[in-house]
């Protein structure tokens, strides 16, 4: 029988937190999968110069806090945190953008970092800094026989070099190799957008090397009163077939139609960015996976705008040919979702994981799918609750992503959202560390006693596949 449990990451001893933690990301290490390190906004308790990552040795059951990460402040945990594991050897990465060079310099500093395993508790190494990309997301993997090689992507929209920025850093051995390890900057968007590209650029990496970047390449904003922009953005999938470390990397799809290179999944969507929808901004919401079985079957999801709705809509489509045509509409459409995460595990089943704005809650949801929703999903709903509690502080309320991986066939997954201990709010049942009454629905302090109000904590799960 499947099972799945569902766990609130915060350790017992941070029992007292009432911080945003919102924005999570998850490794998992495939060799070991006991060996977990999750990441969010969360802060040193210290308030020390390093920001913490959440440590679990046992599969997620527990978490520990350790900190590890350069670039803390006294006020903030690091920027964007994106990590994974190598395929091999169980080396750990991540990239960052580093809180303190924001503070100080008013400028991103995005750093690729490296340490030797998950129990090492020294700072992690620091093998590139580069100024001005937003949003870094981190994929790894691992080449060749007997001594493996660690290949690390991390998409990036590197503002600096404007329009075309969506781009991805790419080293072929970066586990030995002395900073910087090898890394190499590779442009992924070939046409020339209006103004830059979306934040997000996703990754897919086949175990053949087979490796795939997506990106939204922006084709006008206007704005449309305060933050807010009406952005007109085409969805881009690239591909490079020899795991993206040769010269003209990421090259290796050309559209059908312009001949230029990456094949336009859609054109011409459009969202209303920094828009709100349950006290979370709208916009840059991308994802993409690979089978692990079939490096030709590949499946992309984004958000846009839908007529004249007042959120976003959910899009999930499929290709079976490397990416060069995809699913004229849509195999999945959710209404007012965002956050979509994708993985595709080693029995070509597929898990879609998204957070749904409905009712004045937000919903973290879980679906799997082995035809491509030809027939109804397994659908797992994860955590609902109110959309309004906790008060935002600031934005991202509860993140512009979640993270869902893959190894053989179970899925883990991690995302943020609203802790207050109601069982209603996990309708299939949920772990606290932090000192929780599920009776009275209140947060306490260590001493059991002292109340603690709702905020924003990182929850992990771990769905089993059936034998």
């Amino acid at each position: 029988m499947s099972t799945l449990k569902v766990v609130n990451i915060t350790p017992a001893a941070l029992s007292g937190d009432r911080s945003q933690d919102a924005e999570p990301d998850l490794a998992v290490n495939p060799e070991d999968p006991q060996q977990i390190v999750a990441s969010a906004f969360t802060l040193d308790p210290m308030r020390g110069p390093l920001a913490p990552v959440y440590v679990s040795t046992n599969g997620g059951d527990t978490w520990v806090l350790r900190n590890i990460v350069p670039g803390a402040t006294s006020t903030q945990g690091t920027g964007d945190l994106s990590i994974g594991f190598a395929s091999k050897g169980g080396a750990l990465y991540a990239g960052i953008l580093n809180a303190r060079a924001g503070q100080l310099e008013d400028v991103l500093r995005m750093q690729i970092l490296r340490s030797p395993g998950i129990s090492s508790t020294a700072p992690m190494q620091v093998l590139v800094s580069r100024d001005t990309p937003d949003q870094p997301w981190l994929v790894a993997g691992s080449t060749g026989a007997g001594p493996s090689r660690d290949r690390v992507y991390v998409g990036n929209n590197d503002l600096g070099r404007s329009p075309r920025s969506a781009a991805v850093e790419v080293s072929d051995d970066a586990r030995t190799a002395p900073a910087p390890a090898g890394f190499k900057h590779n442009r992924v968007e070939q046409r020339t957008p209006f103004g830059q590209d979306g934040p997000p650029v996703r990754i897919a990496l086949h175990p053949d090397g087979t490796v795939y970047a997506a990106y939204e390449s922006w084709q006008n904003s206007v704005d449309v009163g305060g933050d807010i922009s009406k952005v007109t953005f085409d969805v881009v999938v690239t591909r490079d077939d020899g795991g993206g470390v040769g010269v003209n990397s990421f090259q290796d799809l050309k559209d059908a139609d312009d001949s230029a290179i990456g094949q336009r999944v859609v054109t011409d969507r459009t969202e209303r960015f920094n828009a709100e929808m349950g006290q979370e901004r709208l916009g840059g919401d991308l994802a993409i996976a690979v089978d692990p079985t079939d490096a030709a079957s590949v499946w992309v999801a984004w958000c846009d705008r839908v007529a004249a709705e007042s959120g976003c809509t959910l899009h999930v489509r499929h290709s079976t040919d490397l990416g060069q045509t995809w699913s004229a509409d849509d195999v999945r459409t959710v209404t007012n979702g965002k956050n979509p995460a994708l993985a595709v595990n080693t029995d070509s089943l597929l898990g879609l994981a998204y957070q749904q704005f409905k009712d004045g809650q937000w919903m973290t949801v879980l679906e799997l799918t082995a035809d491509g929703w030809q027939t109804p999903a397994e659908r797992h709903l994860l955590h609902q609750a109110s959309a309004s509690v906790p008060v935002a502080r600031f934005v991202p309320y509860i993140g512009d992503y979640i993270r869902l991986l893959a190894v053989g066939r179970d899925f883990y997954g991690v995302f943020s959202g609203n802790n207050t201990p109601d069982p209603a709010n996990f309708p299939e049942g949920v772990k606290y560390q932090r000192r929780a009454d599920f009776v009275s629905h209140q947060l306490l302090d260590l001493d059991n006693v002292t109340r603690v109000p709702p905020s924003i904590d990182p929850f992990f799960y771990h769905y089993t596949r059936a034998a």
